[in-house]
């Protein structure tokens, strides 16, 4: 298993009147946690788009338990727990900087050829450092 954890405070545009984070946010803090798990890596979604690959969106899911609130830092943990062939699924979890859990979700993606427009395997840069934890 991959884990990461990436940290960040909700600006005030992303919430109602009240303070809590609109629903629709939270896909938004999980590619924060996505692109912080891949750059662990030493990878970017700007190199994997210059190699050709691009990464469109197949699934989400999300479920919300608490809602986090303007300014609160929140704890975005992002897992990866198989390796990736055409698809890779990334688990998210964001916590209150209490430690409560907020919100759960995961985002599917699929690796796409961009010249092709088509489904191909994932790049082998990527499989080969992710190996080592999966």
């Amino acid at each position: 298993m991959f884990k990461t954890q990436t940290k960040l405070r909700p600006r005030y545009a992303e919430t109602d009147q009240m303070g809590v984070v609109y629903y629709g946010n939270y896909p938004q803090y999980f590619e924060v946690g996505r692109v912080e798990a891949l750059r662990e890596l030493n990878l970017s979604y700007k190199d994997m788009e210059a190699s050709g690959v691009m990464m469109p969106v197949l699934e989400l899911k999300v479920r919300y338990v608490q809602p986090a609130l303007y300014d609160d830092e929140i704890k975005i943990v992002t897992t990866i727990n198989e390796l990736p062939k055409t698809r890779i699924t990334f688990e998210h979890e964001i916590y209150d900087s209490n430690g409560k859990l907020l919100t759960t979700g995961s985002v599917q993606l699929v690796f796409v050829d961009m010249k092709s427009k088509r489904p191909r395997k994932c790049p082998e840069e990527l499989y080969n450092k992710l190996k080592d934890f999966v």
